[in-house]
C-alpha cells in the first residue's frame, strides 16, 4: 500500500482498530477506538491498525513542519538562536517561565514586540508568551520579518509564510499544495487535514536524517525535550527515555506522532473521540510492539501514563498488523 496524489491511501486495511479500555477494578467503564499507522520515507504503509486513509486534523504534530520556514529563511540562522529556539518553535509548552523566556528570546532577537502575538492569552495567565504555541508564533514572526512579509497578517492562509508552509508540506507528501485543506487551529494558525498515513509519512522524513532542515529540527527537539512539552508531560518523557531514538509530537483531539530516528520510519495515531489519554496509551503499546524503548523506559511511562488513579487503568487491545505493499 503506497500514498499517492489526493489523500488516497489506497485499499482499506482490514486490520480492526485498537481498542481502549478504562477499567474500575475489573470492570470496563470507557472504549476508546484507535486507528494506527506505520509509514517508510516513500509512503509505504507498512503496519496498521484500522483505517491508514483516516482523514483529521494534524493539529499541533504539524509544529515541526511549520518551522521549515524559519530555518530555510536563514532568519534563525540571522538570529543566533541554536537549538533551544528551534525547540521551542516547535513546542506545545506548558507555558512555564522557562517556556515564556524561550519564545520571548524569539522576539527579541528578531525585534519583534510581545504585542505582535496573536496567539491567545491563556485562562488565568499574563501574556501571550504562556500560550503553548507562543514558540511558534513567535518563529511566524521572526521569518515574516526577515522576508519582509507582512506581520498583521502572518496568521492568515493566503499570507506568504502559510502558503510556504504548505508548499513545503505537500512537497515531502508528494502532492499540489492545492489538494491541501487547511481550517484555523485553536491558537488561530491554520492547520492542515490529512490522511493517518500521510502524517505517518511526514514523521517519516522528520527521523530519517537525510533532509538537511528536519534533521536540524528533530536533533533540537530530542536535545531540549522539556521545551516541546514540560516537566512530567508525554512528549517530554518519552523523548528523554529514548536515548535520542525516538521523537514523539502530540496534537489536540486523539492525535500522536511518533518517529524513529535514523530508520525513517514514522507513526501517526488518532483516537475517533479524540481522548488523550488513549492516544498516548496506544503510543505506549506501539512502541512495546515496534520495540523502540527499552523495557524500563516502558515500564517507567506506563506507571505514569496507564494507572490513572487507585484501582483505574488503561487496557489496549489489538495490534499493529503488517500491510501488502
Amino acid at each position: 500500500m503506497t500514498l499517492s496524489s489526493g489523500f488516497n491511501a489506497g485499499p482499506r486495511s482490514s486490520t480492526p482498530p485498537l481498542q481502549v479500555t478504562l477499567r474500575r477494578g475489573c470492570i470496563s467503564e470507557s472504549v476508546h477506538r484507535v486507528h494506527a499507522v506505520v509509514c517508510d520515507g516513500r509512503g509505504r504503509v507498512l503496519m496498521c491498525a484500522g483505517d491508514p486513509g483516516y482523514e483529521t486534523f494534524i493539529r499541533s504534530a504539524l509544529k515541526p513542519f511549520q518551522a521549515l520556514p524559519f530555518l530555510s529563511s536563514g532568519a534563525a540562522d540571522q538570529m543566533d538562536v541554536g537549538d533551544r529556539g528551534v525547540a521551542i518553535s516547535c513546542a506545545s509548552h506548558a507555558g512555564t517561565n522557562v517556556h515564556a523566556r524561550e519564545a520571548f528570546k524569539l522576539l527579541w532577537k528578531g525585534e519583534l514586540e510581545t504585542s505582535q502575538l496573536q496567539c491567545p492569552v491563556p485562562l488565568n495567565a499574563e501574556s501571550p508568551l504562556q500560550h503553548n504555541c507562543s514558540g511558534k508564533h513567535a518563529a511566524f514572526l521572526a521569518t515574516s520579518r526577515k522576508m519582509a512579509w507582512p506581520l498583521e497578517t502572518y496568521l492568515q492562509s493566503e499570507h506568504p509564510l502559510q502558503v510556504e508552509i504548505n508548499r513545503r508540506v505537500a512537497e515531502l507528501l508528494g502532492l499540489p499544495a492545492e489538494e491541501l485543506v487547511a481550517a484555523r487551529d485553536d491558537c488561530g494558525a491554520p492547520t492542515l487535514r490529512l490522511q493517518l498515513a500521510q502524517m505517518a509519512l511526514l514523521y517519516a522524513h522528520l527521523g530519517a536524517s537525510r533532509h538537511a532542515e528536519l534533521e536540524q529540527i528533530s536533533r533540537a527537539m530530542l536535545a531540549h525535550p522539556d521545551l516541546i512539552a514540560g516537566e512530567g508531560r508525554f512528549d517530554t518523557e518519552l523523548m528523554r527515555r529514548s536515548h535520542g531514538q525516538v521523537l514523539s509530537k502530540g496534537g489536540a483531539e486523539g492525535i500522536q506522532c511518533l518517529s524513529r530516528i535514523g530508520e525513517g520510519l514514522g507513526v501517526a495515531i488518532k483516537v475517533e473521540d479524540g481522548s488523550r489519554r488513549a492516544k498516548q496509551a496506544v503510543a505506549l503499546h506501539l512502541l512495546h510492539q515496534l520495540e523502540w524503548l527499552t523495557p524500563m523506559g516502558l515500564q517507567e511511562l506506563e506507571e505514569q501514563v496507564l494507572i490513572v488513579n487507585p484501582g483505574v487503568h488503561l487496557e489496549v487491545n489489538g495490534a499493529l498488523q503488517f500491510q501488502q505493499s
